[in-house]
């Protein structure tokens, strides 16, 4: 029989005997007197989480994640209580570097009208007519003057910011394109074949009428937002050189998109709204092809 060593030495190991205390299952080399609350199995602090009752090993935490379903905005999407409105200042950010780059071009803010670019992506009916298709889409990230491009970007940031964290961010990024597209598609329809359109304003009408229906879904008053949409509708009927037609466009668009979003089953089918929203784009897309058709 061979004797234990000293101890410390490579043969003086201890054994486990019925007092020794149990090991973390995760890291065999620490021992622990705490166990999970759920499973029961020991573990060392590092592994364990406050729970309500209790603590739960980092095992238990992930599996109740996976099974966990969770929560839901009233648009569909997935709650994020106090997230950065990352789309919201993407957008504002493109709209600005945008206005810039014309700027440059131009060689000057005042009148950045004058860069290539701007006369390369704006929206003119009849350049759509002839295959520029892009330009439904490129008008409105396009701002003629930093008033222009100032005023629309507070107002993106003013509604953006909680209607992105109310709907979810690829719900609200669906608005604010979709609300786009409905602009331009009505400046299509019934517009000057040959007059030149940019400006995000379109998107930003929708950003409106999609508040006054949040607003009423959330049972909260939309009074203000009445108000305001109000205004903005007499300022665009009575200052010279604004898009009627597409402020109107993307008002109409905005209400279509949110109602789909927060009313019938979106919350319990998220993917229902979507499909709701894809449905009325195709209809947007397929007038902008009959209107090209007859120009």
């Amino acid at each position: 029989m061979t004797a234990p060593g000293p101890p410390g030495s490579p043969g003086s190991r201890p054994t486990a005997g019925p007092d020794a205390a149990p090991h973390c299952v995760r890291h065999p080399d620490r021992p622990t007197a705490l166990a999970c609350t759920r499973c029961g199995r020991p573990a060392c602090p590092d592994c364990l989480r406050a729970a309500p009752v209790g603590a739960h090993c980092v095992d238990c935490v992930a599996d109740a994640a996976r099974t966990t379903r969770a929560p839901r905005t009233v648009g569909g999407g997935r709650a994020r209580p106090g997230a950065t409105p990352v789309v919201t200042i993407t957008l504002v950010a493109v709209n600005v570097v945008v206005f810039v780059l014309t700027a440059l071009s131009a060689g000057s803010a005042w009148a950045n009208y004058t860069s290539p670019w701007v006369e390369a992506t704006w929206l003119v009916p009849a350049d759509v007519a002839a295959g520029q298709w892009w330009r439904l889409v490129t008008a409105g990230f396009l701002h003629i003057g930093p008033l222009h491009v100032a005023v629309n970007m507070f107002a993106l940031w003013v509604l953006g910011r909680d209607l992105e964290l109310v709907l979810g961010r690829l719900r609200y990024a669906l608005l604010y394109g979709v609300s786009l597209l409905g602009g331009s598609t009505a400046i299509m329809l019934f517009g000057d074949p040959d007059r030149p359109v940019a400006g995000a304003s379109g998107a930003v009408f929708g950003l409106m009428g999609a508040l006054v229906v949040v607003l009423r879904r959330l049972q909260l008053s939309p009074t203000p937002a009445l108000l305001t949409i109000g205004l903005n509708v007499v300022l665009t009927f009575t200052i010279p050189g604004l898009s009627v037609l597409g402020h109107l466009g993307g008002l109409v668009t905005g209400l279509l998109v949110a109602a789909a979003l927060v009313h019938g089953p979106a919350r319990s089918h998220p993917r229902a709204g979507l499909w709701a929203v894809g449905g009325i784009a195709a209809v947007l897309v397929v007038l902008d092809v009959l209107r090209v058709l007859t120009l």
